[in-house]
């Protein structure tokens, strides 16, 4: 492909992402259901107006870069470390099951295969999609309900971000696996040393950051020279550690997160993420999907994959949650949701199909799942909370409702006091 063309096709994708994604959010699905739908439509698999192209998967890598960065800029660490060991139980469990459930669902439709071959590297990958929850979404949609705040809401929301730094990790074990030169112990020694370094690098580097933050808050400098770290880290997270290279974007944002112009630093990558790289990203997904190989047989993967990315996370999540002492009407609210899929599972899906550990006409599924999922999440917990309030008339509410019938009678007699006063 040309250069010409690919300004032609860059376009196309900017306009499209844009109005699907608006679509989509006046439908009241996440916007990147709608991108991703753009690429569907554009892409060789309809209409074919847009090919993939070397150029398009290279802005498509430094989208997802980024898209991981803002990610760790945005994570609250205090809030974090403030949820305890319940958030991180049902994070952990709510990492595993899934990841469980996915390697054997793909094992009793493809068949079970030995410790080590492509096969087994494949069953535990479909796994590893369904790991991470989407912190993105399952936060906008407890604002919506206006439940963020309560107990229930934060301890979904810590979980969440806690779960996808799991999954990031256990993503980066698993390609690392995969790799016939590399060894189980090589693989997390590199990884426990990228972890030792980023945090010693880290802590330098914080403090640099804030020196410069101090002299010049909000300017530009700050986040170019945020986003050069960015880029460095997911260099050298893949380049001397073997690490996915957007577990060094996340790192990095990590370090960040706790400056004074962490947010600032992040509005100015989105920018940057919302009007080019985000779009080309999200629809490049759409662009890589075949429906070619769309059988009968992998609809009926497509479905159960999509059942089993549900339901382990409700039953891993939710039973967690009930052994830590919460009620099965919250425990059931915990386990919808994490259910929600979004950017990180296409983010896991698109490393997989670099590295040939996925197929790209299993992208179907995971869109699938992503769809579902979305429109699901937010029609379930509102019906929880519907009921948890339904069931809630407590003496206090009624009190209360007594007393809102006494209020005008008090009002009167008050009234007449002072009339009398005045007389």
């Amino acid at each position: 492909m040309d250069r010409i063309a690919f300004f032609r096709d860059l376009a196309i994708i900017i306009v499209s992402a844009k109005v699907f994604g608006i679509i989509a959010q006046k439908l009241r699905a996440p916007q990147v259901v709608g991108e991703i739908i753009a690429g569907l439509l554009i892409g060789p698999c309809l209409f074919g107006f847009v090919k993939q192209s070397d150029y398009l998967s290279l802005i498509a890598e430094i989208g997802v870069i980024m898209i991981m960065f803002s990610a760790g800029l945005e994570t609250n660490l205090k809030e974090l470390i403030k949820t305890g060991p319940k958030a991180l139980m049902i994070a952990i469990v709510g990492v595993f099951i899934p990841l469980g459930g996915g390697t054997l669902l793909y094992s009793c439709f493809y068949g079970f295969e030995a410790v080590g071959s492509d096969g087994f590297y494949k069953a535990i990958f479909i796994g590893t999609i369904l790991t991470a929850t989407s912190v993105g979404i399952t936060v906008q949609t407890l604002k919506e309900l206006g439940h963020i705040k309560e107990r229930v809401g934060t301890l979904i929301t810590s979980a969440a971000i806690i779960d996808d730094v799991i999954g990031i990790i256990v993503l980066t074990f698993v390609i690392g696996f995969k790799n016939p030169e590399s060894k189980p112990l090589t693989v997390v020694i590199h990884t426990v040393l990228f972890f030792v370094c980023s945090i010693c690098v880290g802590m330098i580097m914080y403090y640099i950051f804030k020196f410069i933050d101090k002299r010049h808050p909000h300017q530009r400098r700050v986040p170019i020279l945020g986003f050069a770290l960015c880029m460095f880290f997911a260099f050298a997270a893949e380049e001397f550690f073997g690490i996915a290279d957007i577990t060094g974007a996340y790192v990095a944002g990590l370090i960040l997160c706790n400056l004074n112009d962490s947010s600032y630093i992040a509005r100015k990558i989105d920018i940057n993420s919302y009007m080019i790289f985000g779009p080309v990203f999200f629809a490049s997904i759409g662009l890589k999907t075949e429906f070619s190989g769309f059988t009968a047989a992998l609809l009926g993967f497509s479905l159960c994959f999509v059942a089993v990315g549900l339901i382990t996370k409700v039953v891993g999540c939710g039973l967690t949650a009930k052994l830590m002492g919460y009620n099965w009407n919250e425990s059931l609210k915990v386990g919808v949701g994490m259910m929600t899929r979004g950017e990180v599972a296409l983010i896991v899906a698109q490393k997989g199909l670099s590295v040939g550990m996925l197929d790209a006409k299993y992208f179907a599924s995971v869109i699938l799942l992503i769809i579902v999922s979305s429109v699901t999440t937010p029609i379930v917990l509102k019906l929880l909370y519907r009921k948890s309030h339904g069931h809630r008339r407590t003496d206090d509410e009624q009190g209360d409702e007594q007393g809102d019938e006494q209020q005008p009678q008090e009002q009167a007699v008050q009234t007449e006091q002072e009339t009398v006063q005045q007389a």
